[in-house]
């Protein structure tokens, strides 16, 4: 399948902003949006893991979707992750989400509940069917203790809305064995591997080094890119920890970009924890590369 709803780049999980009280703050959420799409980012991911979707109520993540499409106009994607308990209460969402009008939803297996295989197929079918948006299924095992495997995805091709594939699981094999399987039917979203794209929560902090990282990888200019990426890979092991939301709001925070504070139950980093983030960013800082010339133009 030709790449035809032009999802490619980087398209930062975008984190959302609450005030001291853990109120929501547009304010400061409209403030990243834009501010990432001015530095250049292809798309925005919101209302994902590290947006705290299950920390929202259904009321606010629409109001974060509809926050986002306002502040894009249009310059970049939109996508809005759905992470609920049951197929129904996803098919809602993704009904709102349809509604307010962004560009396709990235939906997670339900949580909570660990599936069988076929209940995970399941779940994406039945939100698949609830939505004419594009879907992009979102595996992230380590986290959410279900596994969307090749043959799980492989079964979702007769699904026209499902179009688009993120895995988080570290197995880069499987997106030769989803091609191996059903060809290009789906849209991989992962840095190489002939992938279109690339969902970067550490893009928050860096969104011109995670565009440029792309795109140098893109191009085949692989000396470039791996530069780049030892440079980066400190930082992206932060994104790939269980208090993964923290450390990248900390480093957001850091650059002066957003807010570190978390919605209860994710605490604060204290302690080693907060040091270990602090130095690797002092070190990132330290050292930060110039950056190759890649075409990288924000969006007005």
């Amino acid at each position: 399948m030709a790449n035809k709803i032009g999802w490619e780049g980087v398209f930062p999980a975008v984190t959302t902003q609450f005030k001291s009280n853990f109120d929501l703050d547009l304010d400061a959420t409209a403030k990243v949006l834009d501010g990432l799409i001015r530095d250049g980012v292809s798309g925005l991911i919101v209302c994902g893991t590290v947006g705290e979707n299950t920390s929202l109520s259904r009321s606010e993540k629409v109001a974060v979707m509809e926050t986002a499409t306002s502040v894009s106009r249009g310059r970049v994607p939109v996508i809005a992750g759905i992470a609920e308990f049951t197929t129904q209460f996803a098919s809602e969402v993704a009904k709102e989400a349809a509604r307010v009008g962004v560009d396709g939803v990235m939906v997670m297996p339900a949580l909570v509940y660990s599936s069988k295989p076929h209940e995970t197929a399941a779940h994406f079918r039945g939100v698949a069917k609830a939505t004419d948006l594009p879907v992009m299924v979102y595996n992230n095992p380590p986290i959410y203790k279900n596994d969307v495997t090749p043959d799980i995805l492989a079964s979702l091709a007769d699904c026209e809305t499902v179009i688009c594939f993120k895995d988080s699981s570290g197995d880069t094999r499987r997106f030769i064995d989803t091609r191996n399987m059903v060809g290009d039917r789906f849209v991989l979203f992962a840095v190489m591997l002939g992938a279109a794209g690339w969902i970067s929560g550490m893009s928050n902090a860096f969104p011109q080094e995670g565009e440029t990282l792309f795109r140098l990888a893109k191009a085949g200019r692989y000396e470039e890119a791996r530069a780049l990426y030892e440079w980066f890979m400190p930082l992206l092991h932060l994104d790939a920890r269980p208090d993964l939301v923290q450390c990248i709001k900390l480093c957001e925070e850091i650059m002066g970009r957003g807010s570190a504070l978390t919605r209860p139950p994710r605490l604060p980093l204290e302690g080693a924890d907060r040091a270990h983030v602090e130095a690797v960013m002092d070190k990132a800082l330290k050292n930060r590369p110039k950056l190759p010339d890649v075409g990288l133009r924000s969006a007005a």
